[in-house]
């Protein structure tokens, strides 16, 4: 038989859903893969329940139910500060994850290259590859995560078609500050570069951080393609309700991608949704208050146990340092602590393009209930993973 398509060779499966089945597999509380263990909010999931008997149930508009886009667009202006039109600048996708995709096959060309920062989010590397484009890889130096502005300069000497911006940063917890977004729209605009944004957590920032969208700097907006969903924001990661919002030009191609991709995001999950797009401002405060809360839990817990770790500036992901315990293999580690310490953890490898071992990701969107009862486990980490690094 023909070889098959050769885009998928240097691929593995996602290793953070492998994370998820190896939890499974031994009964470890899932500190891997980043979705709640509760509820989105209740007005939500009542509108729910009566979209189930109502309606709708066929296609919406490929690109985005009008009622949904007119509520996003209401939303969005007010956070970015700038208007944003529901019938020319907005494409609903499947979640971020098309969005994304959709965003780069609509920017790229085969051969074109794009920036990405490293750490970074392990599908965006294989965006770039199914795209035909060459990813171009810019450390962001732990355990502050800053980059060298000379260094991303060298990335946009060679031309890039893009940069692929996470913020805030999956998996560092990094928020860029103002000055380091001014330093990468500069280049953009000298290098005449795109932005695709992957912004899902500009919710959960802690203070004093604060969260810059890109579009909103000068001069950025027409060169800025915004991806996002709901699904942090609202608690709703199975509903896989994403956008991209964009100059017009810029949606009337990414619409076409869309269209072929997936056709159009659900529509009876767009219905619901829009509760909570209509939500006013202080559900997002009280989001970032009870993100923060989550924080502090977690972080004191790891503190008390003396487990050196990272300090996230928003998103809800840390990044343990394991250097002490000795592993070659920061996945075998990971597997070993689901099965003998019954905690879920992804190896940082999978997220840095250098060669790293020491960091395994953890995440703290859960249950008061269930971070402690993972603190209570992790309490045994150093008597249980002495001696299995074999």
């Amino acid at each position: 038989m023909q070889n098959l398509s050769n885009r998928t060779a240097s691929f593995t499966d996602s290793v953070i859903r492998r994370m998820t089945r190896v939890s499974m597999e031994f009964g470890a509380i899932n500190l891997s893969q980043g979705f709640p263990d509760f509820d989105p909010p209740k007005p939500i999931l009542d509108r729910l329940a009566e979209v189930a008997e109502q309606g709708p149930h066929q296609y919406s508009v490929t690109w985005g139910a009008q009622n949904f886009r007119e509520a996003l667009a209401a939303k969005q202006s007010r956070f970015m500060g700038r208007p944003i039109d529901p019938d020319t600048e907005i494409v609903v996708t499947c979640g971020s994850t098309e969005a994304m995709m959709a965003a780069m096959l609509t920017v790229t060309n085969p051969g074109d290259k794009v920036v990405v920062f490293s750490p970074f989010y392990e599908n965006y590397g294989a965006d770039a590859i199914l795209s035909g484009a060459e990813p171009i890889y810019v450390p962001l130096e732990p355990p502050v995560f800053r980059f060298d502005p000379e260094k991303l300069e060298d990335a946009f000497r060679q031309r890039p078609k893009a940069i692929i911006l996470c913020n805030p940063s999956n998996p560092c917890g990094k928020v860029f500050t103002r000055e380091e977004l001014d330093i990468i729209a500069g280049l953009a605009r000298k290098y005449d570069a795109y932005v695709i944004t992957d912004e899902v957590y500009e919710h959960i920032v802690y203070a004093p951080h604060r969260h810059v969208y890109m579009a909103s700097l000068p001069g950025m907006a027409e060169r800025t393609i915004s991806c996002s969903s709901l699904s942090k924001t609202y608690s709703i990661t199975g509903w896989r309700l994403g956008y991209i919002i964009a100059a017009p030009e810029v949606v009337d191609h990414a619409r076409k991608v869309h269209d072929f991709l997936t056709v159009g995001a659900a529509s009876p999950l767009q219905e619901a949704a829009v509760t909570g797009l209509r939500f006013g401002d202080d559900y997002y405060r009280d989001l970032a208050a009870l993100y923060t809360e989550k924080k502090m839990l977690f972080m004191k817990g790891l503190d008390d146990l003396k487990i050196p770790h990272t300090d996230p500036e928003g998103a809800y992901y840390v990044l343990l340092d394991i250097s002490e315990f000795g592993f070659e293999s920061d996945v075998v580690f990971c597997e070993k602590l689901a099965q003998h310490v019954g905690v879920g953890a992804v190896p940082g490898s999978s997220f840095f393009r250098e060669p790293e071992n020491r960091y395994i990701r953890l995440h703290f969107a859960k249950k008061k209930d269930t971070l402690e009862a993972a603190l209570e486990r992790l309490s045994s980490m150093r008597k249980k993973m002495s001696g299995l690094r074999g």
